[in-house]
């Protein structure tokens, strides 16, 4: 397995999955680090490409449901890190991105890899090992909360 390969064809999503659950640019450097950290100890078999993308998807997003339960965190205004963010990162962040951030826990990674990687309900019902109808319900109340919270620009 090289890691190398794996870590430059995945960092970007395992990077943006993180920041869907995580407040600050450390706490998702961390959380990538350790999520890298966990493929290089576990060295799975993949099958394809998309079940290494969908390993380090469900992992990742492990690692940062994880990382919450462990430490007490303090709530941050993340229209403080707005500015910064969008200069440091080499992908667009938006407000659906910091909205999206808002959500509770257990819809963020049905709504970012539905949304923003295109995976169908099945396949992520498969990922985080939920069923359809969880996968569907959750994609619906995100739904609802980003219409309400956004407005028009929802659309």
């Amino acid at each position: 397995m090289d890691i190398e390969s794996i870590y430059r064809k995945n960092v970007s999503t395992v990077y943006r999955v993180c920041f869907t659950y995580m407040k600050t640019e450390a706490d998702t450097e961390d959380a990538v680090s350790d999520t890298f950290i966990k493929l290089m100890k576990s060295t799975p078999t993949f099958k394809s490409d998309e079940h290494e993308k969908a390993w380090l998807i469900r992992t990742a997003a492990n690692v940062c449901k994880d990382s919450l339960k462990q430490h007490r965190r303090k709530n941050e205004n993340i229209d403080d890190y707005k500015e910064k963010l969008s200069t440091n990162f080499s992908f667009e962040v938006d407000n659906l991105i910091f909205e999206l951030k808002k959500l509770p826990d257990k819809y963020k990674a049905c709504v970012y890899l539905h949304y923003f990687e295109g995976y169908s309900s099945v396949e992520i019902a498969k990922m985080l090992k939920k069923t359809d109808s969880t996968v569907r319900y959750f994609l619906a109340q995100a739904r609802k909360l980003l219409k309400e919270r956004l407005g028009e620009d929802y659309e």
